[in-house]
């Protein structure tokens, strides 16, 4: 199981340096959230830019969410 970011980054060809460019975080803080290390809160503006940088139009709390690989 993976969360919805890593697939997200995954299907647009990102690696975790290229997304923490595109949202301002450092990538290993990206690493962090991908693998479930550090939750960031629902609302947090790490959550929100790391949406914005993906394109993703749901609520950013749903990129944490559990999905098939």
């Amino acid at each position: 199981m993976m969360n919805r970011l890593s697939k997200e980054r995954e299907a647009r060809g990102w690696t975790r340096t290229e997304l923490g460019q595109r949202a301002d975080i450092h990538p290993a803080r990206v690493g962090q959230i991908e693998r479930g290390r550090a939750v960031p809160p629902s609302e947090s503006v790490e959550l929100k830019r790391l949406a914005r940088a993906l394109g993703w139009r749901g609520e950013p709390a749903l990129l944490l969410e559990e999905v098939d690989s």
